[in-house]
């Protein structure tokens, strides 16, 4: 009896020396749970760490015994009666593998559905279904975003576009700015030609100000159009900042522009109407007259 278990043994043995060798991948049942880790019965015993069963903390093993997984043997000394199992390992090499197919496969524009994993300062990192991209802040929302955190959470499900794809370096750059509707679109029917609007003063340049209208939409309010009376500079009349309400006089949703104007709602003053006095047609006397008499005076 004795000697057939040690043939038993050293079979055993051998055989999970090939394995080893191999990288060979195998099913085996988890027999029970024990301080650290899990056993595992291979004909010889063998032991998976705490910290080698999942790529993932675990607080409670109880669940895991009676339960098949897949192992690799990560160390192995016959001498010492130590074989080293690893789960964690294996779980790594298949997210590995599938992290390259799907390298391999994205393309440029490509529009996907995603989970967010992480937060930074300077964007979120999304799970695209093993593997991570970054959205960067700027491309979070057509709107300014102070915080990512403003915008996204992490758990969150959201639909990202794939901008770029750096397969050496395995970095992804997505968007998701780029699936949500734009700040101009159906601009035509939110700030139709002739509706008025409220709108802040973004911008004053040499020849008009830019009204924000909308988050990512400002229109123009050409000099010419900011008051019926004669403006040497717009900074005379409007300031950054200013709210200021607004007449649309032409739509351009195809070259993201729109013509705005503020004198088209002023009162027209009222003009003055020039007094020019004629010279009466009989004065009394004459220039002519007067230089006669002048003349008559010298003789």
């Amino acid at each position: 009896m004795l000697s057939k278990r040690k043939v038993d043994a050293e079979k055993a043995w051998e055989e999970m020396e090939r394995r080893y060798q191999e990288g060979e991948v195998f099913e085996a049942e988890v027999k029970d749970v024990v301080k650290g880790g899990l056993v595992v019965d291979l004909g010889v015993r063998g032991f998976v760490p705490a910290s080698l069963v999942e790529d993932y903390y675990v607080e409670d093993f109880s669940d895991y015994k009676n339960t098949s997984l897949t192992f690799k043997i990560v160390e192995l000394d016959q001498e010492k009666n130590r074989l080293i199992l690893s789960h964690r390992a294996v779980v790594e090499s298949e997210k590995e593998q599938k992290k390259k197919q799907l390298l391999e496969s994205l393309k440029q524009d490509q529009v996907l559905e995603g989970t967010v994993q992480r937060i930074t300062d300077f964007g979120a990192f999304v799970d695209i279904g093993g593997v991570d991209g970054l959205v960067h802040i700027s491309q979070l929302s057509h709107e300014h975003v102070e915080k990512p955190t403003d915008v996204v959470a992490e758990g969150q499900a959201v639909k990202v576009k794939v901008l770029s794809v750096d397969r050496d370096n395995e970095r992804i750059s997505l968007s998701i700015k780029e699936t949500l509707p734009g700040p101009w679109s159906e601009i035509a029917n939110r700030a139709s030609k002739g509706s008025v609007l409220e709108g802040e003063v973004k911008r004053i340049v040499s020849y008009g100000a830019f009204i924000e209208l909308f988050p990512g939409v400002e229109g123009l309010v050409h000099i010419s159009q900011l008051s019926h009376k004669h403006v040497g500079t717009p900074h005379e009349v409007l300031q950054e900042g200013q709210s200021v309400k607004v007449k649309v006089l032409d739509v351009n949703e195809d070259d993201q522009r729109l013509s705005l104007s503020i004198k088209e709602l002023e009162e027209k003053p009222v003009q003055e109407v020039e007094k020019y006095e004629l010279p009466e047609e009989n004065s009394g006397f004459q220039l002519g007259e007067m230089i006669g008499d002048k003349l008559k005076d010298l003789k």
